[in-house]
């Protein structure tokens, strides 16, 4: 079973799923592959704790603040996309690395569109921060929310390597 909650962020209105316990997903309100990983009917219940603690991370980090997830995330995926995820999460607060430099950290022989592909399927938008990958030579490539909410997040984190 699932839950849902809305938060009304400064780039649009976003929708963030839990299992009760753990957050599941979330997206922005018309992006690329909008629940592409919550399967059945998701309930409505603003009061679950782990809502409320993830609106507040969402509060802090849209005011510049670089906040501490306290709570667990729980995204569904294969395991190649889990191990690209992990390495997202891993991407500090205001820093960037590319599709490639990714892909050298899983295999010598791992493909950068492979990698890109995992990224774009990202089910937990900002908090696995997708939005600090970036193209060859630094380039700003394709975010699913659109290039430009990646312009503004990047924005917020003082971001400004990238053409």
């Amino acid at each position: 079973m699932y839950y849902s909650t809305n938060y009304e962020s400064p780039l649009g209105e976003m929708l963030i799923v839990s299992d009760g316990e753990t957050i599941c997903g979330v997206w922005f309100y018309g992006q690329k592959h909008f629940k592409s990983t919550v399967v059945g009917k998701t309930i409505q219940d603003d009061d679950l704790t782990i809502f409320k603690k993830a609106k507040q991370w969402f509060e802090d980090y849209f005011n510049g603040k670089n906040p501490q997830i306290n709570f667990q995330l729980k995204p569904e995926g294969s395991k190649f996309r889990q191990k690209v995820w992990k390495i997202l999460s891993e991407i500090p607060y205001g820093e960037t690395l590319t599709y490639g430099e990714i892909a050298s950290q899983i295999s010598p022989n791992m493909s950068a569109q492979a990698v890109g592909g995992a990224v774009g399927r990202n089910p937990i938008s900002i908090l696995i921060p997708c939005h600090r990958v970036l193209g060859s030579d630094r380039k700003l490539t394709g975010y699913a929310a659109g290039l430009d909410k990646k312009i503004e997040l990047l924005k917020i984190e003082n971001i400004t390597a990238y053409r």
